[in-house]
């Protein structure tokens, strides 16, 4: 096993010889190899013995937590990558403004299109002229990223085009016990965006994990301005998965009626805000009730390591291409495309 998810509320993790114990009310309930194990990644208020944190470390696991609805808390640090010369060409290329703002068009632009394509493909497919005149609308943005336009501009683009796409995204679902009125976030308002954020999250830290590995700084990033605590890099280049990977995933088990409204507990009287995160965990509009969380988790992990060269392996790629644009601009960086 390369990854290790554990959203049981209330459990902790110990060390046991060479496996890893899930306890929960002083009952084990899972046992997992610590063998292979890459990654940990723990939601909600789950906890690790000491003998856990000292072999994540010496075993350079990287261990991440996340709220219950999915948003990033933090991780177990190891020490930093050596590779300084790398670091020194994205502070340096990431501060000039041309070549900024030439990322931001290609890391825009590659998203949109991924949007647009698969509009296109669903609107073929379902017979829906809707989606295809959406994506010919969407496709029409891309084009005014070939002008000379200030950074503010670019991100109003990337604005306007994810606007369109969610606009016509309820016509992707064809389940009848789903309706997607518009996106939300913090916190979702319903199940399909709980599931969308919860994946994103996922997909987030997926890049966030290669962005280590290959040695760049996850917080300085060109389309999401630097902001304290926030990694502007990853958030960046998780963009061009969102509808690849992200939608998918969620689409295919909505209308594959692997998920059910009963998997949610919904809230209709939560408040606008909260006094603290405990508050959140008990009043949050729409939650996840664990079993469905490990069935998405368990999905999640399918798509991401299927076939030959998993999307996991795909991202890690992507990142060191984004690494070596950044030593050598005239290389440029290609997106993926669906």
């Amino acid at each position: 096993m390369e990854t290790l998810y554990v959203v049981e509320p209330g459990a902790y993790l110990k060390k046991d010889g060479e496996s890893l114990k899930i306890v929960k009310d002083k009952t084990i309930i899972g046992t997992i190899p610590a063998q292979g194990l890459q990654k940990i990644l723990l939601s909600g208020y789950v906890s690790l013995t000491g003998s856990v944190i000292d072999f994540c470390i010496k075993n350079r696991i990287e261990t991440v937590f996340i709220t219950p609805t999915g948003k990033f808390r933090g991780r177990l640090m190891v020490d930093e990558h050596r590779h300084v010369e790398l670091r020194e060409a994205q502070y340096i290329n990431l501060k000039d403004e041309s070549f900024c703002k030439q990322t931001m068009k290609i890391l825009v632009k590659g998203k949109i299109e991924n949007m647009v394509s698969y509009l296109l493909e669903r609107g073929t497919y379902n017979k829906d002229e809707s989606l295809k005149n959406m994506a010919i609308r969407m496709k029409a943005l891309t084009n005014l990223l070939s002008q000379e336009v200030s950074k503010e501009a670019i991100r109003g683009i990337e604005g306007a085009g994810t606007r369109f796409y969610f606009s016509v995204f309820n016509q992707l679902i064809k389940n009848p016990d789903f309706i997607f009125k518009n996106r939300s976030k913090r916190p979702p308002l319903d199940p399909i965006n709980a599931l969308l954020s919860f994946v994103y999250t996922l997909l987030t830290n997926e890049v966030l994990s290669a962005i280590k590995i290959c040695g760049l700084d996850p917080y300085r990033g060109s389309l999401h301005e630097v902001s304290y605590g926030r990694p502007s890099l990853a958030c960046d280049l998780v963009e061009e998965y969102r509808c690849v990977i992200g939608d998918r995933l969620v689409l295919n088990l909505i209308n594959r009626k692997m998920v059910k409204p009963d998997d949610f507990i919904i809230r209709n009287n939560a408040p606008q805000n909260y006094i603290d995160e405990k508050e959140m965990k008990e009043k949050r509009p729409v939650e996840m009730k664990p079993y469905l969380c490990r069935t998405l988790l368990a999905s999640y992990e399918s798509m991401m390591n299927h076939g030959t060269t998993s999307y996991r392996n795909m991202i890690r790629e992507q990142v060191r291409k984004f690494a070596d644009y950044l030593i050598k601009p005239e290389k440029s960086y290609t997106t993926v495309s669906i």
